[in-house]
């Protein structure tokens, strides 16, 4: 089944953002091709159409560029987060160039930008993303293809995003890894989260982690992954999450034990 795109127009590029770190958050699009079964950014945008084509409709925001060139006059110098609901770099940038050309006026005009992507395309610019003016971060839930298809059905592969941070970090540019969603009997093994440190280790890597947020709608699309992985595993992973702080405290210690380890910095995403 294709994607959908349906193209608008947009009255700001440069929304205020509460997330930590970031003065602003710049989004091309909305939705996402890559159709992550976990994704809360539907719930986060608050539009049930939205939650129910996730994956499958995007909205492209062909005027940003023209609009973002505006703002950048007129507003404050702060950090850009790029992006915060929808991935710059999904497959529809490739040919559209809406974050490319986004980020050639932020730079411009001297806004740090913070990159986070699951997509290797994000090396198409490299001319563009250089040190001490970016940061780039890839979100990495698994080293295992396989599950990472399941989970991340139109997202790079696991070893493709490695490859992002071993090509930036060569060159100067700071780089992090998100490590999130951490599911129940999923990817919280220990294999797959010392593979994934150790990724960090050789990439100079801060390493950011969280577990899965069961906010509005997620369970509707990642219930039927997780139940085809495991019958019965959707259940678990809900009734284990709803024992509060326990999950996290656990999660949180085995992270922080292997980063140590590693000699890997990390901390809990969004300060939780």
């Amino acid at each position: 089944m294709g994607v959908e795109y349906i193209f608008t127009s947009c009255r700001t590029a440069l929304s205020p953002s509460g997330l930590p770190g970031l003065n602003y958050s710049l989004n091309p699009y909305t939705g996402c091709e890559h159709g992550c079964a976990y994704c809360y950014s539907p719930s986060v945008l608050k539009d049930r159409i939205i939650a129910g084509s996730w994956g499958k409709t995007v909205r492209v925001k062909r005027d940003i560029a023209e609009v973002l060139n505006r703002e950048v006059n007129r507003k404050d110098i702060g950090v850009v987060g790029l992006s915060t609901v929808t991935d710059p770099y999904q497959p529809i940038e490739k040919t559209l160039e809406l974050t490319r050309k986004c980020i050639e006026i932020l730079s411009r005009h001297d806004f740090p930008v913070s990159i986070q992507t699951k997509s290797d395309l994000v090396l198409r610019d490299s001319d563009l993303i250089v040190p001490k003016k970016f940061d780039v971060g890839v979100t990495i839930t698994t080293v295992n293809p396989e599950l990472a298809c399941l989970l991340e059905p139109r997202a790079s592969p696991p070893d493709a995003r490695a490859q992002v941070l071993e090509s930036f970090s060569s060159r100067g540019v700071d780089t992090w890894i998100f490590l999130g969603p951490i599911i129940p009997e999923t990817n919280d093994d220990d294999e797959n989260l010392r593979k994934i440190v150790a990724i960090a280790a050789k990439t100079k890597s801060k390493i950011l982690y969280d577990k899965l947020n069961l906010k509005q709608w997620v369970m509707e699309r990642l219930g039927p992954v997780l139940e085809n992985l495991k019958p019965g595993l959707a259940e678990r992973v809900l009734t284990i999450l709803s024992r509060g702080y326990d999950y996290r405290n656990k999660i949180s210690s085995k992270i922080t034990s292997i980063c140590r380890e590693m000699g890997v910095r990390c901390e809990a995403a969004f300060g939780s």
